[in-house]
Parts: C-alpha cells; structure tokens; sequence
C-alpha cells in the first residue's frame, strides 16, 4: 500500500456507500472488472458482528482511472439491484486510519436541491477552499433520497470560518444553500461520521421514552418490535446515527430495549 496521499491529485482510493448488507467485495469487483484498472476493493464490517457497515473503498491504479470510474459510474443504478452507485474521494487509502489527520473543521449545508450529489457539493466548496477533505449529502437509508442537507469537511479552520460566511446563500444546482457550523461525531473517518447506520433488520417500528413519560430531561427511549436475537451492538449501530449513545440495553428474547443519548433529541422525543 502506497503512503498516505497529501493532495487531491495523489488520491486514487474512492469510497463507496449506501451498499446493501449483502454486497461483497465479489460483486463490486464484476461492477467494476471491465475497467482493468482495479487494485483492490474492501467492504467495511463490524468487528464485532462481522456484519457490513454499508460502505467500502475501491483502489485504482491511478487518479486519473479513479477519476473516470468517478464520473462515469456515481448515480448510475447498480446492477441487479434498485439503487444507485454511491461514490466520493476517499479521505485515505483502503483500510487505513490517519491519526496525524489533524482536527475535522466541518460545516452544516442546508436546503440541497435533490440532484445534489456528494460530489457536486464537495467541488462547489473546493473550487474556493483548497483545504475541502471531502463531502457528505445524507440520504433516507430506505429509499437512498437526499435528504436536502448534508456536511463539508475542510482541513483548515480559516477556510472553513470563511466559507460559513462567504457561501451562505449561494447557488449548487438549483438552490441556495444554508450554512452553519456543524458539530461531527466521535469518530476517526469522515464516511463514518456522517453515513447512516446499517442494519441487518428493520429499524424498529416506534419509538417512545421511558416514565415519566413528560420528563424533558429525559434522554432514553424504549425500542420495541425487535427482532429476538437483536444485540446491543447492532441496536447501536442502528441508533449512532442520532447522536452519542451513553448506554444500551436489550431485553434478550422480550422484543425491545433502551438507548440513551447523550443529549435529548425533538425527533425521537415527543
């Protein structure tokens, strides 16, 4: 495996997302055989499960050939399936963690057009703002929509400080975008951070906190509808994408269980 890249330029690695729990690397080597130019492909998976996380990396031989694959294949339907390729640059190289990455200055972009895609947004920054690592637009996990908002990562503050000002209300595509400042999750990969969670069965049917039922400081609440052999971990790995979880708790062979977040949430809280 090559160093880790500095620059755009020096990156041949793209990441993948939004893959269901049965794509393997098999499947994406045959997407992708035709190319010639594959080095290696790996599909991301708990270490603890050994189930996929919904994300991967493909390896190029080049930038240039990742580059192509890039613009030929993102939001192009994959084969034998109903959704669409998922593509992005990745931050590092395959498998690889960057400890020395430095801190993420990431931003909040609101009000996305639905034909925006992960790369459209992160070339409408990084034509002003060298310093872009990468960008997000967060999408339903069920139907693979925009969900109209999505995060920009930068790896300098002062270029961040300035696109929150002096890209507020901007066009990328076909609306202007909303800015702020974003506060990312604990986690070492910028795919990881924002990515909705996978889960291997159905996110749980309802919701609803813990008595006393209208305890505003209340930060848990009852999963039910669960599958019986539902563990802790896959219940986090369904629930992270909300927030930092402090704790978790299923009822084995009962149906449900309890989450508790760090912080209360108007969305899961009624």
């Amino acid at each position: 495996m090559a160093g880790v890249p500095t620059t755009l330029e020096e990156v041949r690695t793209l990441w993948i997302g939004d893959l269901q729990y049965w794509v393997d690397e098999s499947y994406l080597t045959q997407c992708f055989a035709h190319t010639g130019e594959v080095v290696s492909i790996k599909i991301i998976r708990n270490k603890l499960t050994g189930h996929p996380e919904g994300y991967g990396f493909v390896e190029f031989l080049s930038h240039a050939a990742a580059e192509r694959v890039l613009h030929s294949y993102n939001g192009t339907p994959m084969p034998g399936t109903d959704h669409n390729f998922r593509l992005n640059w990745a931050s590092f190289g395959v498998g690889d963690r960057r400890p020395d990455a430095g801190p993420d200055h990431s931003i909040f972009v609101g009000d996305l057009a639905p034909d925006v895609t992960d790369y459209l947004l992160q070339e409408t920054f990084r034509a002003n703002y060298p310093s872009v690592r990468g960008a997000k637009v967060v999408t339903d996990p069920n139907t693979g929509r925009s969900k109209g908002y999505g995060f920009v990562k930068f790896a300098d503050e002062n270029e961040r400080n300035r696109a929150m000002s002096e890209m507020n209300g901007v066009y990328c595509s076909t609306r202007p975008m909303r800015i702020s400042a974003a506060t990312p999750k604990k986690t070492t990969a910028f795919q990881q951070q924002y990515a909705p969670a996978k889960a291997m069965y159905p996110v749980p049917a309802y919701t609803a906190p813990v008595p006393p039922e209208y305890d505003m400081n209340n930060t848990t609440v009852y999963v039910g509808n669960l599958d019986l052999n539902v563990t802790e971990e896959e219940l986090k790995q369904a629930f992270m994408q909300f927030g930092d979880i402090v704790s978790i708790k299923v009822h084995a062979g009962k149906g449900f269980g309890f989450v508790q977040f760090g912080t209360r949430f108007s969305f899961l809280f009624p």
